[in-house]
């Protein structure tokens, strides 16, 4: 068994999980050790919306007694894990980074959280995200932006920059994600983490409060690829509540992790995501990820999917469509926000839902509804939102060509590292440009993860590679990513994240 570090925050959830195994350590050792590094740091991230010190504890201390009493558990009983807020958690708030929800205690968990309980993994709390998970940088947050733990005037990616920046800030070993196009992999390519969206249908949605139901996938994030792997094999499975889940077994993600072996695979980099808009020095990590790849026994080649060119503008229809439906659940009638419209005596219905709508809502959401409403209305629907139905379609298409040529995709996951606090907020084209490499596997439903590839020359920040599979071969990214984070460990020396500034010291000075 390897040793712990001194600092338990700094061991991995595998390492974490052996020691709790074996008893060497206790879930209440983790679990207070990662709460003292949220007490100690947070305040400079912001990763966190909500901790729930006594539940987390509660939760280590029952894992512990099960232990104590020689019950089986699972391989992640006692690893704490941080949740980000657009899933629901019985008596936790939860509020999707919205202040239409503020304060709002869900009833029920979503069924990913149930999971994570009856796994005996103790929840330190909720992430911060974009509001309703629309946006690229974690700023369009109504409780304000996360920060990059690399350089604390940079984002941490979005929409779910909280959990990226838990797990870089060494403030959880482990925390979940949704991705609707590219809202776990992205933020794990600028924070040097790990992400996984799973096969759409493979991991359950009850409880996930919507943004756009096609396109919105639950998924893992860690600091390894195991970790990564260890907890979509938690989080993965059929759950009858939910119309979209694939009744099929898990894909066998935590074996092909460990196997880490990638010898006879083709390997299949894609034309169109990469090139003009893509920083020199993303490129340059992800080239030399590719060449790695070859040095350990994968075949490499050139694959064209022409219609990824018009995923973008295909995404940005159907995402906005869909959340205008979606959010006309907010309606001030029947749960969080309500507000009274000024100067009126005896308000209508629709005043009270105007006035709320327009109160809790920000900026980038009321933009997503006019959006979508404006393509599904009458005279539109079918020169909008049909037409990118069937851009979806060719996307589809052009995965399922490439993949009888090769058994996965790779390309880097974001076209920049981390840009810089407000430097695209006036500007949603740009911010929407973050996606472009992401969005195609959630048109498609394929599954997809991003690893670090390394540091950019320009700036010393955090590039990604991302890995695409077929639908339900999600076991395939866990084998490809494992062996070359094996690779990239030895050629520089370390984990990537090893290289972050400590946020005591250089990165508070730099970001401030």
């Amino acid at each position: 068994m390897t040793d712990l570090p001194t600092d338990l925050t700094r061991a991995t959830a595998a390492e974490l999980a052996d020691s709790l195994a074996s008893k060497t350590i206790s879930s209440v050792e983790v679990t207070q050790a990662h709460l003292d590094r949220i007490a100690a740091v947070d305040g400079q991230v912001h990763s966190y919306l909500h901790v729930d010190t006594d539940g987390a504890l509660a939760q280590a201390r029952a894992v512990d007694r099960r232990r104590q009493a020689g019950e089986s558990l699972g391989a992640l009983a006692g690893v704490p894990i941080a949740v980000k807020d657009v899933m629901t958690t019985k008596g936790v708030p939860t509020t999707c980074g919205s202040r239409i929800l503020e304060g709002w205690i869900p009833p029920y968990d979503a069924t990913v959280v149930t999971k994570l309980r009856e796994a005996g993994l103790p929840i330190l709390g909720k992430t911060n995200m974009d509001e309703f998970a629309m946006g690229s940088s974690t700023e369009h947050s109504a409780y304000g932006p996360s920060r990059n733990p690399w350089d604390l005037g940079r984002i941490p990616g979005g929409s779910g920059g909280g959990s990226s920046s838990v797990l870089a800030s060494f403030q959880a070993p482990l925390a979940t994600g949704t991705d609707t196009g590219g809202s776990i992999r992205q933020p794990a390519a600028v924070t040097a983490t790990v992400g996984t969206k799973p096969t759409y249908g493979g991991v359950s949605r009850y409880g996930l409060v919507a943004l756009a139901s096609s396109l919105d996938q639950a998924g893992p994030c860690g600091r390894t690829v195991l970790d990564t792997a260890l907890l979509h094999a938690v989080m993965a499975g059929h759950d009858p509540m939910d119309s979209t889940s694939i009744d099929a077994p898990v894909p066998p993600v935590v074996e092909a992790a460990r196997a880490a072996d990638v010898r006879g695979m083709r390997i299949g980099v894609v034309k169109e995501l990469g090139g003009e808009g893509y920083q020199p020095g993303v490129r340059t990590r992800f080239d030399e990820s590719v060449a790695l790849l070859e040095e350990l026994g994968a075949e490499v080649v050139e694959v064209s999917c022409p219609n990824f060119d018009y995923a973008l503008a295909a995404y940005y229809l159907i995402l906005p469509s869909e959340a205008s439906s979606n959010l006309a659940k907010f309606d001030a009638m029947r749960y969080g926000l309500r507000v009274l419209p000024e100067g009126v005596d005896a308000p209508s219905a629709e005043q009270v839902m105007a006035a709320t709508r327009d109160a809790g809502f920000g900026d980038e959401v009321k933009r997503r509804i006019i959006l979508g409403t404006y393509a599904l209305s009458s005279g539109y629907y079918d020169a909008y939102y049909g037409s990118a139905q069937k851009v979806r379609t060719l996307i589809a298409q052009d995965f399922a060509n490439a993949y009888e040529k090769v058994d996965v995709l790779v390309s880097p996951t974001a076209p920049t590292t981390a840009f810089r606090l407000g430097d695209k907020l006036e500007d949603p084209m740009a911010m929407y440009l973050n996606d472009i490499a992401t969005i195609p596997a959630n048109l498609a439903g394929v599954p997809g993860m991003s690893i670090p590839s390394g540091l950019a020359d320009e700036d010393g920040l955090p590039a990604g590679i991302q890995i695409l599979a077929p639908a339900m071969k999600d076991e395939r990214l866990y084998a490809v990513g494992a062996a070359l984070e094996a690779a990239l460990v030895d050629r520089w020396g370390g984990p990537i994240l090893d290289r972050a500034p400590d946020l005591g010291g250089a990165a508070a000075a730099k970001g401030a």
